[in-house]
């Protein structure tokens, strides 16, 4: 019998508890031994639960009980969860965790950590929820060099702009409905300024190429100045609007970068809608291959956290490879990056002074009358757009895949 702890009983907490004792007999199976949870930590009392009876407030009592082989992060935020963790691993225990913020910003250094000690930190459920990639990144897709890793990686996101296009809402009223729903929080800035994808492309661009990817270095923007008429664009245009978190390999450089990406249906995401994610990589071997799921949710979430607690202990005593150095990677300066834009300007009849300044354009209209010009650009590096820019009043601009 293997003995597990649980750090936090919140909705992905209660969602282990849950995962393991509705399905237990088949968790046993595959991980070859019987799995117990033998404590829950949290601050708070939950009374008439059945989880009363193996509940504690104090983390020591985990700590320092050598039947705990395993222990389950799902506490969230970077402290005390960064000790706690940092405690289990240097005490011999295997940690699973789901925490994104953890991951992101010390990943690296737990790995380091788990290695030297001969046990494991893992962390499937820390991007993309219920979806399997963290593990296909470091067993499954090892002979290539991959180029690129591209996602819909926020689920409230990617539900509200689905909305925006579907029904011609506003952002505030689709929030204001993905928050009475559940999906978004009642601080919703993590979600809609971009903060959540941008811990999970670094995670997934530290995986990739091997070394860490700070997230503060990853140029961020989020959703919350996409309208309406954006979308009625699109719309005519064939398009979807999308918030992408991409990590691009060019010239031996890597540019990363978290934004709202207008997709045409050519492109490998342009299906995934609601709150379900998507990712594609692109491999020199390979070509393109896509995950795609439930990104988020209680059951979702926990499923993959506890697939990581039988990975754990199908590997006791025995270290999983993972190539993950704490060696900075230096990303590639973002006015380097290159795009397409679909842009908005203020005014009429300035298509001249449009095309002496872009080039080659395609304008769009709507048929109405507002005072404004829409056009989409050729590929073009990030700089040099900006330059070209400023001559116009700018209402709004959207980068394009194709």
């Amino acid at each position: 019998m293997i003995s597990i702890a649980v750090l936090g009983y919140g909705t992905v907490g209660s969602g282990v508890v849950e995962v393991i004792n509705t399905n237990h007999r088949h968790i046993n199976r595959r991980a070859g031994e019987e799995i117990e949870i033998k404590y829950v930590l949290d601050l708070r009392d939950f009374p008439g639960d059945p989880v009363e009876s193996i509940l504690v407030h104090d983390y020591n009592i985990i700590l320092n009980d050598e039947d705990v082989k395993v222990i389950v992060e799902v506490m969230g935020g970077v402290e005390p969860a960064n000790t706690f963790v940092r405690q289990a691993l240097m005490r011999g225990k295997s940690v699973c965790t789901s925490n994104k913020e953890l991951v992101a910003k010390y990943g690296a250094e737990l790995l380091a950590i788990a290695k030297e000690h001969n046990v494991n930190f893992l962390f499937e459920a820390s991007v993309g929820g219920g979806i399997p990639i963290i593990r296909p990144i470091n067993q499954s897709l090892t002979v290539d060099h991959i180029d690129e890793i591209s996602g819909i990686l926020n689920g409230t996101t990617n539900y509200i702009l689905t909305k925006m296009a579907d029904e011609g809402l506003s952002f505030d009223t689709v929030l204001k409905e993905a928050q009475e729903k559940g999906y978004a929080e009642r601080n919703p800035e993590a979600d809609v300024c971009g903060y959540d994808a941008c811990r999970k492309i670094a995670i997934l661009s530290s995986l990739v190429y091997g070394k860490q990817v700070d997230y503060e270095d990853i140029y961020t923007e989020g959703i919350t100045e996409i309208t309406k008429r954006d979308f009625e664009y699109s719309n005519l245009l064939g398009t979807s609007i999308k918030l992408l978190g991409t990590a691009k390999k060019i010239d031996d450089k890597v540019y990363a970068i978290v934004a709202p990406f207008m997709i045409d249906e050519n492109h490998c995401l342009i299906g995934v809608n609601g709150v379900y994610n998507g990712i594609f990589l692109h491999g020199d071997m390979l070509d393109n291959v896509m995950f795609y799921g439930r990104g988020a949710g209680k059951l979702p979430t926990a499923s993959a956290v506890v697939s990581d607690v039988v990975d754990a202990v199908k590997h006791r005593h025995t270290n999983i490879m993972t190539i993950w150095k704490p060696e900075k990677k230096e990303l590639g300066d973002i006015r380097h990056f290159r795009c397409g834009f679909f842009v908005r300007v203020k005014g009429r009849n300035i298509e001249s002074a449009i095309t002496d300044a872009f080039g080659k354009v395609k304008f769009v209209e709507l048929g109405d009358n507002e005072e404004e010009t829409a056009f989409l650009t050729e590929t073009m590096e990030e700089g040099v757009f900006h330059e070209k820019i400023q001559a116009f009043d700018l209402i709004t601009r959207i980068r394009t895949t194709f």
